[in-house]
């Protein structure tokens, strides 16, 4: 039988499958809310039907991809510009034409990778249509990638491009890994980090959890992991696969896990403190 490709409308979840599948794995995974009336999962040239894709520039050299209407989650995916090849981390629910074309005259992808399986999105159509040489994402997060294929699984410290470095942090997940843009001052933190934006758009709370909807939070080992990680990273920006934050520093990063491991572990937002 031949595969097609299925997309979950309560989360995003891309599956390659014989027919609609049975059910959305991300979503019965404990850090996933079930969807409320049962599954809608849709074939992929419905959502190309039904979906375009919009994009801003966040920062010099950054691009940010939007699926509208909101597909799933509303994961986004972030072009990173290195002047050696470009590097795609995360990815929007669907990249319609255009977004395409505008990729391609960016300079195309060189690289493919992602935090973890909330941020993958349509990551497939990236690779099937840019075919790039290196699709990066942690080792022990392989489970969630049958829509496409990873050539380098992580586990350890990786340069993917100039300046840009994958850091494995486990905690949200498993394999969960962020990315260190060096040169802009910017961590794409993946689900790490989940930053409260004003109506401005200006990040004002900074909170960190194992599971953001069922509202678990990280372990103490876990939170001391992230410390070890992030503590030698400088950042003034975080970006996960839902939105860009500003400013958010290591110092800020860092308190909010020092808060969390002085007392009781909890996944309430730290009011970030106020700035001049």
């Amino acid at each position: 039988m031949t595969l097609s490709l299925w997309t979950c409308a309560h989360c995003g979840h891309w599956q390659r499958w014989f027919a609609p599948p049975p059910s959305c794995p991300v979503c019965s995974d404990v850090r996933n809310a079930l969807p409320e009336d049962g599954w809608d999962l849709r074939a992929e040239p419905d959502v190309a039907a039904g979906h375009r894709t919009v994009w801003r520039r966040v920062l010099p050299g950054v691009t940010e991809f939007s699926t509208r209407p909101v597909l799933g989650l509303g994961s986004v995916g972030w072009l990173i510009e290195t002047g050696l090849g470009n590097v795609c981390w995360e990815a929007t629910g669907h990249y319609g034409p255009e977004a395409l074309e505008r990729i391609e005259r960016l300079g195309g992808v060189a690289v493919l990778g992602s935090s973890h399986v909330h941020g993958y999105g349509a990551l497939w159509q990236l690779q099937d249509h840019f075919a790039p040489p290196d699709v990066v994402v942690g080792t022990e997060d392989l489970t969630w990638t049958k829509t496409f294929r990873v050539t380098r699984p992580v586990d350890e410290r990786m340069e993917i491009a100039p300046g840009l470095t994958v850091h494995p942090t486990g905690g949200h997940f498993a394999g969960h890994c962020v990315l260190h843009d060096a040169a802009r001052g910017v961590l794409f933190c993946g689900d790490a980090l989940k930053p409260e934006l004003d109506a401005s758009g200006r990040a004002v709370g900074l909170s960190c959890h194992k599971a953001f909807h069922a509202r678990i939070p990280l372990s103490r080992a876990e939170l001391r992991r992230y410390r070890e990680v992030l503590a030698p990273l400088a950042f003034t920006a975080i970006a996960t696969p839902f939105e860009y934050a500003a400013p958010v520093t290591t110092a800020d990063v860092l308190h909010l896990i020092d808060r969390l491991l002085e007392g009781r572990a909890h996944t309430d937002a730290l009011p970030l403190e106020s700035r001049s």
